[in-house]
Formats: C-alpha cells, sequence, structure tokens
C-alpha cells in the first residue's frame, strides 16, 4: 500500500475538485450532503470535510497533486494524477463512495454524483472503485474494423439519417459478457466520461477537441449502424477497450473536457459520399502503435505546436476527413434559433429559453426566476450569468449555443419531460 508520506512527497503541483451532487430520482440537487475526502489506500488520512450548498455543490477544492509534466511527456511513466476517495452521504439517501477519483495539475476535476434515496430493505453503502487511466494502466489496445461498415445486407437495421441520441445503453464489459451490466447514460455524459478516461484533460485544447471528435464519431456510427443489436445485443456500445471505449460508471470528469464536448456535442466526422458517420479508431501511440489510425500522445505533441483539431484529424486520417452536423438531436424540446440570445434579443425563442429557466429555478434556487415575457433584458442576462456559473460555463450572460443546449438539458432532467414523449 502506498504511504501517506509518498503521496505526500511526490504531490508538488494542485489540482482543483468540484462535487455535484443530486437525486438520482428527480435529478434536483442535494443540499447540505457531506463530503469527506481522504487520499485512496490512506483511509485514514481524511484531509477536508465539505458540504454541498443549494445547488448541490461543493466549494471548490485545492488538492495535491503530482508536477503538470507527468501528463504532458510520454516518457515518463509515473503516475500524473493523484487519487482520492470521496464518501458522500445526505439524510433520506443511501452513502455512496467514490475510490480513485482523480485529481489532475491546473485543471478541474468535477465529480458528479447521484444519491439514491434511502429503501428499508437496503441500506448498504454504494462503492464505486475507478480504475486506472487508460494511458497509464495496461488496456487491451483496439481491435481492427473496417472504418465504414456495409449497409446493404439482408436485415440490417440504420437509421435513415444520422441522429445524436439521448440516450445510450453502455455494456460494462466485453459483448459476449452476459454477466456485465447495461447502463443508461446520456450521450454526452458519455462522450466526456471516456475523453476523461482516454486522455488527460491538461492537454492542449485543440487536442481535446480532436479526440472528443473521433470518440464521438466512432460512438455515433455504433448509433447510426445500430451495430450491437444487429447482431443480437440489447446495448449500443461497449466500454471494452478492446472493442469501443473505455467508460467507467460514477467516474469524475474534467472542466477542459467537459465544455468542449458542450461545444462539439452534435458533430461527427465524415468522408465524401459516405453518409455514416467514421468510425475513427485510435491507440495511444506510445505502447501501442497503429498506422493509419490517430495516436493519442501524438495528438498531443500536435497540439502543442499548434494543430487545429483538423489538421490533426487530417495528419492521421487523411486529408478527406471532415467535420459534419447532425441536423437532429434527441431529447431536446427546441433547436437552438441559430443565433446568439443577449440583451435586445425578443421573441418566441426568448420567451421559451425564460419558462425553461424558471422551471430550473424551482429546483436550482441560487438562479434568479424572470419574467417571460419574451424581452431579453439585464434580469434575463443575470440569470443566465447564474445559471452558466452553476453548470460550469463561461459567465456571458449570452445564451449561445452551448448555453442554449445546456438549458435544455437541466430542463428536460428536472422537469422530467423525457419519460412524457
Amino acid at each position: 500500500m502506498t504511504s501517506l508520506k509518498a503521496m505526500q512527497d511526490n504531490a508538488v503541483d494542485k489540482g482543483q475538485l468540484q462535487i455535484n451532487v443530486t437525486s438520482e430520482i428527480t435529478a434536483f440537487p442535494i443540499t447540505g450532503a457531506t463530503i469527506s475526502i481522504s487520499y485512496t489506500g490512506v483511509p485514514d488520512s481524511t484531509l477536508e470535510q465539505v458540504n454541498t450548498d443549494a445547488s448541490g455543490q461543493s466549494d471548490v477544492l485545492e488538492l495535491a497533486t503530482p508536477p503538470l509534466e507527468y501528463s504532458l511527456n510520454p516518457s515518463i511513466e509515473s503516475q500524473p494524477y493523484a487519487e482520492y476517495t470521496l464518501d458522500i452521504s445526505a439524510p433520506g439517501y443511501e452513502t455512496v463512495s467514490v475510490a480513485g477519483a482523480e485529481v489532475l495539475p491546473d485543471v478541474k476535476a468535477i465529480q458528479n454524483v447521484r444519491l439514491r434515496p434511502l429503501a428499508e430493505v437496503s441500506q448498504d453503502e454504494m462503492v464505486f472503485v475507478i480504475p486506472a487511466h487508460t494511458l497509464y494502466g495496461d488496456y487491451p489496445p483496439k481491435i481492427a474494423e473496417d472504418e465504414i461498415k456495409p449497409i446493404d445486407e439482408t436485415g440490417e437495421i440504420v437509421l435513415s439519417r444520422v441522429v445524436v441520441p439521448e440516450f445510450i445503453i453502455v455494456h460494462d464489459g466485453s459483448p459476449r459478457d452476459s454477466t456485465a451490466n447495461n447502463y443508461y447514460v446520456r450521450y454526452r455524459d458519455y462522450i466526456k466520461n471516456v475523453a476523461s478516461s482516454e486522455i488527460y484533460a491538461t492537454w492542449p485544447a485543440d487536442t481535446i477537441r480532436a479526440n472528443v471528435l473521433a470518440i464521438m464519431s466512432f460512438t455515433l456510427n455504433r448509433v447510426y449502424t445500430e451495430w450491437y443489436r444487429n447482431k443480437g445485443y440489447d446495448f449500443t456500445i461497449t466500454s471494452s477497450t478492446a472493442f469501443d471505449h473505455k467508460w467507467i460508471p460514477e467516474r469524475n470528469i474534467f472542466d477542459t473536457i467537459s465544455v468542449i464536448v458542450d461545444e462539439l456535442f452534435a458533430n461527427y466526422l465524415s468522408r465524401p459520399n459516405v453518409r455514416q458517420p467514421i468510425l475513427t479508431q485510435y491507440c495511444d501511440g506510445r505502447r501501442v502503435s497503429c498506422p493509419n489510425w490517430m495516436t493519442q500522445w501524438g495528438s498531443m505533441a500536435l497540439g502543442e505546436q499548434g494543430y487545429s483539431p483538423i489538421e490533426i484529424l487530417r495528419y492521421y486520417y487523411g486529408d478527406d476527413m471532415y467535420i459534419n452536423s447532425a441536423q437532429e438531436i434527441s431529447g431536446v424540446p427546441s433547436s437552438w434559433p441559430g443565433y446568439d440570445l443577449g440583451i435586445g434579443a425578443s421573441g418566441d425563442k426568448v420567451r421559451q429559453m425564460q419558462e425553461q429557466l424558471n422551471v430550473i429555478a424551482g429546483a436550482y434556487p441560487a438562479i434568479p426566476r424572470i419574467d417571460a415575457d419574451g424581452i431579453y433584458g439585464p434580469a434575463t442576462a443575470a440569470s443566465v450569468e447564474v445559471f452558466q456559473s452553476v453548470f460550469g460555463l463561461p459567465q456571458t450572460g449570452v445564451v449561445d449555443y452551448t448555453t442554449w443546449y445546456k438549458i435544455s438539458e437541466i430542463y428536460v432532467g428536472v422537469s422530467r419531460i423525457a419519460e412524457l414523449v
């Protein structure tokens, strides 16, 4: 077992951690939840104990991490992140423990926790152990597949167009492991989880964008071609790195990755005259080589050299790779108007957004309620700015593409309209 002194000797930089606690049933924030933070592997090393506020959020905590260079240099094999154990409890809810939450230097780790209401039949603590990051741990490499799937076979189920789903079903194991659990996961949450599991959040923003685009395109290919359902399975994708991506139940994500996924979530990668998203495969490029695929460490080096996301992707996949955008996004009440909403804007889209914000404010009292009058004035801008603060977006007071869809996502969650349609 790692000693406390060894951890402290290696912890020379600082990272941030914020915990968000909501009800699994209502998606409402849980106020006053108690969170104890300790070093993983040293359970008696309680570092801090904090409580959640009216938005179900802890303060942003500063925690010790290994040096930043560990996550930026592929030749350094030391673990680049610190691991912390979080014990979360609240009156009337089952206690949850997350062991191995990863904190990297210079970025904010976000631990989202959903607590289940206490049932008389079950009062056991729910324990989640987060395994090693794929760039540090030992995982099987991707088994090569064709990047474009045949879709003319008899009985083949294929969507008529590319759709960004609201949920996907993740099989937490290899395809033939019938003992593995299936999880219903929001699409954006899935992408954030995979990216946080497979690349380091300290990497250049355009490297993160290139990798997120590859992860999303691969996932949407599985959705579009109904790949596993056509083989008789009842899930969309697996958590096996040999077949798909690494997805980890209840793992933390990172702010640098979360913001980029919210920015790009409707995009995927295309080749000319091919309707389906491209199955963009990749490997780490250090322990595993993969000619004609993107390497994660290589993409990091290109990002540091100033390459744009599409330049990184074309470097590996060829010059006929393009970024495309899905025309249909499932589970949203209404699509983005196509332009930013700010002070002076008016009309039905403004009114709809105001109505959704007021519903959200019923669950998140820090967000001021406003008159749903269809006029974007200072009060609306102030409410939007608080919403952006609570949900980790740039605090501009303007409803841009990312904010519009984040409002839709949270509105659907707290109003439960998804169950009614």
